[in-house]
């Protein structure tokens, strides 16, 4: 009979260092999405059962949240509350927490008429630049 063949153990190297987690990551996450692969039934439970009525939504409409998340907040609601302490366009959220544009506009409806959220237009720059600076472009293009 032979003795068993034993291998001592050698120390492991610690693991690796994590880099640093963003905020998006982190709301991402915690709002639990996976991704194109959900499935209706998901897509309609996050949407809820309202009335059918939407704000006027443009994919570049700007979101900034009024205030920190409630507790009664769903995952998603949460996220896109701590998304927006900047402000982000729809199209962003949408994308962060890859839900399709439809969802996205009922879950910020929602926001909207709890007053959770605000709405504002993009910042359309002026379609005309300043006449002084055109005026100072062309004297100094003179000057040359």
């Amino acid at each position: 009979m032979t003795p068993p063949r034993r291998t001592r153990r050698r120390p492991q190297p610690p693991p690796a260092p994590q880099p640093p987690r963003s905020p998006v990551t982190e709301a991402v996450e915690a709002a639990g999405t996976k991704g194109p692969g959900d499935n209706p039934e998901r897509l309609y439970s996050v949407a809820g059962s309202g009335d059918g009525a939407r704000a006027e939504l443009d994919l570049v409409t700007l979101i900034v949240a009024r205030s920190a998340p409630p507790v009664s907040a769903t995952p998603e609601q949460a996220a896109v509350l701590r998304l927006c302490t900047a402000p982000l366009s729809v199209a962003e959220l949408s994308a962060y927490l890859r839900l399709p544009f439809s969802t996205m506009t009922v879950l910020l409806t929602e926001l909207i008429t709890a007053e959770l959220v605000q709405a504002r237009a993009p910042i359309v720059r002026q379609a005309l630049p300043d006449r002084s600076l055109l005026e100072a472009v062309m004297h100094g293009l003179q000057r040359l």
